[in-house]
């Protein structure tokens, strides 16, 4: 639920906080006043467009902000623990918009991106914008809003998972088949290039290895010499190191005698005579190996020089070479094996059409089966709502494809949504033929149908809020009356905000706001005003007479609450 939406320096509003309850909440005010920019701030929250106009004249920046109710949302929940975002009953999402055209989201106070801003409000808000009964008039759409009623989202995130993958390999085959004749050109030249690498055999990181070793043979003499000069003095001369420091022990010995105090003397310079031991131990065996052979020093120049030859012919480092080695060696491989290559990819080809036919007769099987509910449905809902001989019918051009065949397979147009074409097709008046709905239904034809088939798909949805910006566009008296109490009806399941101007509706009211334009210090100011049960009477009154109120309007208004 929406508790509270939060907006400062948006449009014509300079600060507003709308508190907004349970069930039906009704929006109305004069044309003009700012009904629509409470809607587009909310807009702005759930991930739309922003623009630097949005920020009213005079401000620096745009901030908006909404404290969503969450507790028992698992879908929201799940997301913000995606997004390691803390999961609380209440959640606030934040968007600022400056003057210089930064937009900021924030989840929780937590920075986050518009994607994510969107994603989250996927969750929360179905937002039905004025004009989007106009969208039930593209065929296209009709399959989306089908696969919504049928909870077939994941089914096709799988399928289009499979869809992407056979794209990709048939275009693998297409280039590979629109290379052959280039691949066999290149044939033996790969094939020298690979019988050469192949012959000096580089291994990565041998060149700087050899470099490092070739410093060290190419200075044995003079290491060896230094090497020994450190040895005779920590150990072998007379005055060794190692010699010096047995007369230290000696004298240390009789001092410890006459002063028992100074002990641990001896065992500091014990340590002392077990590191040099260690030093020159390790001085002798590198004095050992070190190779003064002049077959091992021109052995490592002559393969430095192979090495460095090879990376000046092919302008590359031992790294590259080997990577252009496997290159080569996997066009070569295709080359000599073309038509088994071909095949292999055919044959993958052929499993991945036969994975995504079976994929797709599933959705397509779910997608008949949920049809004749919402054909059932829709009729029910358009019934109530004035249009009592109507027929809808969801129609499927397309046949199942009962039986694979792999011959005939690929003749099947799939798309992203598998292989239907769907149309919704209605017959207004008794006697008339099925038509789609463009030719046929009327403005507020159009907006009954889609409150009609919002209300089947609300009640079997989570989406806890439902926002309906003039849902009324077309309708007026009866008809009127029948929106309202199907807008009551589903904020039985749902808390509903509604834009409205026909008082039949805003009649039916849980809560009732009045949005109004007014001028300050020669500013023109839209807020809103939280009606009691008086106002929302007189407000009525007003949307019946106009801003004339006579006591017969009252009357009629108070009569239109009474009757609900």
């Amino acid at each position: 639920m929406l508790k509270l939406l939060a907006i400062k320096d948006f449009a014509l509003i300079e600060k507003l906080n709308v508190h907004f309850d349970k069930g039906l909440n009704i929006i109305t005010g004069e044309t003009g006043a700012g009904k629509s920019i409470i809607l587009d701030a909310l807009g702005l929250i759930l991930g739309d467009r922003a623009s630097i106009d949005m920020v009213r004249k005079g401000a620096n920046k745009t901030v908006i902000e909404a404290f969503f109710d969450i507790s028992g949302n698992t879908k929201i929940k799940n997301y913000l623990d995606m997004l390691e975002i803390e999961y609380e009953d209440e959640l606030i999402v934040r968007r600022e918009v400056s003057t210089k055209g930064n937009s900021r989201c924030f989840l929780n106070d937590i920075p986050t991106t518009i994607n994510n801003l969107k994603e989250a409000g996927n969750f929360l808000v179905d937002l039905h914008g004025q004009h989007e009964h106009q969208s039930l008039l593209n065929v296209a759409y009709h399959i989306k809003i089908l696969d919504e009623f049928a909870s077939l989202q994941k089914q096709i995130d799988e399928y289009n998972d499979i869809f992407k993958k056979l794209n990709e390999t048939i275009k693998k085959r297409d280039d590979l088949k629109s290379q052959e004749s280039l691949l066999k050109e290149k044939l033996d030249f790969y094939s020298f290039q690979l019988k050469e690498i192949d012959t000096i055999n580089p291994q990565l990181g041998e060149d700087e290895t050899i470099d490092n070793e070739l410093k060290i043979l190419e200075n044995s003499e003079k290491i060896l010499e230094l090497a020994n000069s450190s040895y005779n003095l920590l150990y072998s001369d007379d005055n060794s190191v190692i010699n010096l420091l047995g007369n230290v022990e000696k004298f240390l010995t009789q001092i410890i005698k006459i002063d028992v105090s100074k002990k641990d003397l001896i065992e500091q310079l014990s340590n002392t005579f077990d590191v040099i031991s260690d030093i020159s131990k390790e001085l002798r065996n590198y004095i050992d190996s070190i190779d003064l052979e002049p077959e091992t020093l021109e052995a490592k120049r002559n393969r430095l020089f192979e090495l460095n030859n090879l990376k000046r012919k092919y302008n590359k480092n031992i790294e590259e070479i080997l990577k252009y080695r496997e290159k080569i060696a996997a066009e070569i491989e295709i080359a000599e094996n073309f038509n088994d290559k071909i095949s292999e990819i055919e044959n993958e080809i052929k499993e991945l059409y036969k994975q995504l036919y079976i994929k797709a007769k599933n959705i397509s099987n779910e997608r008949r089966l949920v049809s004749q509910k919402v054909e059932k449905e829709v009729v029910s809902v358009l019934a109530n709502l004035g249009m009592p001989k109507v027929q809808f019918k969801v129609n499927f051009y397309n046949s199942l494809y009962e039986d694979y065949d792999d011959d005939k397979i690929q003749e099947i147009k799939f798309n992203s949504y598998g292989f239907d074409e769907i149309e919704f097709l209605i017959s207004t008046n008794l006697g008339e033929d099925l038509k789609s709905l463009n030719k046929i239904v009327s403005g507020g034809e159009i907006s009954r149908i889609m409150l009609a088939l919002k209300t089947i798909l609300a009640k079997s949805d989570k989406l806890p809020i439902l926002v309906f910006d003039e849902i009324d566009t077309g309708i007026s008296g009866r008809i009127a009356q029948k929106v309202g109490e199907a807008l009551k009806d589903l904020s039985r399941y749902h808390q509903i905000i509604s834009i409205t101007h026909l008082p039949q509706i805003a009649a039916f009211a849980d809560v009732h706001f009045m949005v109004q334009k007014t001028e300050i210090e020669d500013r023109t100011v839209s807020k809103i005003i939280k009606l009691n049960e008086d106002e929302h009477i007189l407000e009525i009154a007003k949307m019946l007479s106009g801003d004339k109120v006579t006591d017969a309007a009252i009357e009629s208004a108070k009569a239109l609450v009474k009757g609900i």
